[in-house]
């Protein structure tokens, strides 16, 4: 009896080590990657030899951890979509043993923790850290900018911790409820996440239907569009004498901040030009239509899994985002359509994850937000790192929520008070749904909607909403012209 204990526990231990070398090796890819996406964005004139420099290189590794973890956090649901359908394929294979149920649970709750732990103390001491000087009075150095960074996180959870101290009481006041306000582990922490999460539900409710409309211009502008009733010739010719004018007041002028800026316009208009007169025939009448096709057929299949999950909610209580107690891991398939249906889904959820980040950095009030290749301060990157998290930390949620997957929210994520509410996810599901469609409504019917204005003299009033029509654009025969 006491070998088969002894086993049992060598067993856990030994499953235990295997699962945090797996968690290990997984952070550490998307650490590397994450450290080589924020140095090809970070400003170089910030590398110096001094305190700023290691001020700098703390935020980075801090900011880095963070987008990491943002990262995690998108892959999270797809990876335990797709290792229950491996689980359910190959049940009995040696190779997979390690994909189990207990990795899966324990990369959930690993996600919830670096969520916590990179919003509510990581990332407020990196920008803390950044902008300090250090106490009047004290020596300068870096101790003296960590003891203010301490002092202003300590203040800063003394504000957050009243808040939702006042908020909780005024919302519910009963006698439970009050003793309650007095655990900072078990209500706290976990309810400030909940608010966390439900203001980024709400902020992927605004960005996504936006971003789904934005893609359609994003990839037009990524691809070679076919070349109907266009003479490229010409237009490389006009922008050709253009360029030869410009060169020539820059020559003589001396105010050439301006020149210097539309002589750049210029030039990438020309690149533009070189690059759609050297593209093949079928990348520019294959290629363009096949990608407007597919995201237009992933944006339709998106709509019309909110309504069908509207439906669902109206008839079946399972719907529901929270108490749905559904199968475990690797013991029935989520989706109608098995492996199919998976890869559906997780096909889609990284599709509402790029639209949301595209719709982020379009949104009016994010766009000077956006990062620029080696020109993005630390403080913008950290900035950004938030942002990211925020929104990786809620896909999940609003993918379950919005009926795109059924697999169920494992560990802290499924426990968030909010999504118990009826009212509440039901109200979202129509948002999403009413949102996404007048987006596209209005996108495919703007070339239609300035032929009308034109048509009416009604132009030059502004009435487009989008700040871009204001815009110079070229014509088909290379001209500028103005809405």
């Amino acid at each position: 009896m006491e070998a088969d204990e002894v086993t049992i526990r060598e067993q856990n231990f030994h499953s235990q080590v295997r699962e945090y070398t797996i968690c290990f090796l997984l952070f550490a890819v998307l650490y590397i990657v994450s450290y080589f996406i924020i140095t090809r964005y970070k400003r170089k004139a910030d590398e110096q030899e001094d305190e700023d420099a290691i001020v700098n290189r703390i935020s980075l590794f801090l900011s880095t951890f963070t987008l990491a973890v943002s990262a995690g956090a998108v892959l999270l649901l797809p990876f335990s979509i797709i290792s229950n359908e491996i689980l359910l394929s190959f049940p009995q294979n040696y190779y997979i043993q390690w994909l189990n149920g207990s990795l899966i649970h324990g990369l959930w709750n690993l996600a919830s923790l670096f969520s916590n732990l990179c919003l509510f103390v990581l990332m407020p001491f990196a920008f803390f850290f950044l902008e300090s000087e250090g106490f009047a009075g004290l020596k300068k150095g870096i101790r003296a900018r960590i003891l203010e960074t301490l002092v202003m996180l300590i203040l800063l959870a003394l504000l957050i911790l009243g808040i939702v101290w006042v908020a909780s009481a005024l919302i519910d006041n009963d006698a439970a409820s009050m003793e309650s306000l007095y655990d900072l582990w078990e209500f706290y922490l976990p309810y400030l996440y909940s608010c966390i999460s439900l203001m980024g539900c709400l902020l992927l409710l605004l960005c996504t239907p936006v971003g789904l409309s934005r893609m359609f211009t994003v990839m037009g502008q990524l691809l070679v569009k076919p070349t109907i009733l266009e003479d490229l010739d010409e237009q490389m010719y006009i922008i050709t004498l253009e360029e030869e004018a410009i060169q020539r007041r820059l020559n003589v002028e001396y105010q050439t901040v301006e020149l210097e800026r539309e002589l750049e316009k210029v030039k990438s208009k020309k690149t533009n030009l070189e690059r759609r007169k050297k593209a093949s025939a079928w990348e520019r009448n294959l290629v363009y239509p096949a990608v407007m096709i597919l995201l237009l057929i992933e944006t339709s299949i998106s709509v019309l899994l909110v309504a069908l999950n509207i439906l669902y909610l109206l008839v079946d209580e399972t719907a529901m985002p929270k108490g749905s107690g559904g199968p475990g891991i690797g013991n029935a398939s989520l989706s109608t359509f098995g492996f199919v249906g998976a890869a559906l889904e997780i096909i889609l959820i990284f599709y509402l994850m790029v639209s949301s980040v595209v719709g982020f950095y379009s949104l009016r009030f994010f766009e000077n937000f956006t990062p620029r290749k080696d020109d993005t301060t630390m403080t913008k990157i950290i900035g950004n790192c938030v942002s990211i998290l925020v929104l990786s930390s809620a896909l999940p949620v609003m993918s379950r929520t919005l009926g795109i997957t059924r697999f169920d929210l494992l560990g802290d994520f499924g426990r968030f008070n909010w999504l118990g509410n009826f009212y509440i996810v039901l109200s979202y599901n129509l948002l999403f749904a009413i949102m996404t469609t007048l987006c596209l409504v209005r996108k495919f019917t703007s070339a239609v909607r300035e032929e009308l204005l034109k048509a009416l003299g009604l132009d030059k009033l502004h009435l487009s909403n989008n700040p871009r029509d204001s815009e110079t654009k070229p014509s088909a025969n290379g001209h500028q012209k103005t809405l």
